[in-house]
């Protein structure tokens, strides 16, 4: 494989073990526990719901890749659904599974050139695959600042 495609899949990669090794640093009781809510601030999600925007996203991108359907899997992440740690890491191998079907539909670096029809126009699979990465990467960011609020534990290193 060449090497951007490489250092994407790469990335993702460590996407998807931070996500695993966060989960599993929390208290199952305070997967969902949110921390006190302030007036006239952002609104902020739980632990879990964090994770689990951050995988809905990786899983949107490259759902769309592969079946060009963007669809947004909220309805199926949402934290009546999936609501404790095991069934979030079955739906964290999901979207792993979907990740390296995606990566699989590309031969070299060439292939991130290529425009695709994205949700709304055609777009350079690179462009794509970056706000992915940022976006789901964000959210990810959210859920160690949220664990941070809630435990007195260490965050885990970022590797």
């Amino acid at each position: 494989m060449d090497p951007i495609l490489t250092a994407f899949e790469q990335e993702f990669a460590k996407l998807d073990k931070r996500s695993r090794d966060l989960l599993h640093k929390l208290p199952e009781e305070k997967l969902f526990s949110k921390p006190r809510d302030i007036a006239n601030s952002i609104a902020i999600f739980s632990c879990g719901e964090y994770i689990l925007r951050s995988a809905a996203m990786v899983e949107k991108t490259f759902g769309g890749i592969t079946t060009r359907l963007w669809d947004d899997p909220f309805e199926w992440t949402l934290p009546e659904k999936l609501r404790d740690r095991d069934s979030i890491v079955q739906y964290l191998d999901e979207v792993a599974a979907t990740c390296q079907r995606g990566f699989s539909f590309f031969t070299s670096d060439e292939d991130l050139n290529r425009e695709i029809p994205a949700p709304e126009k055609l777009t350079p699979v690179i462009d794509i695959l970056l706000d992915a990465l940022t976006t789901s990467a964000h959210y990810q960011g959210r859920a160690f600042a949220v664990f941070q609020v809630l435990s007195d534990e260490k965050l885990p290193r970022l590797k």
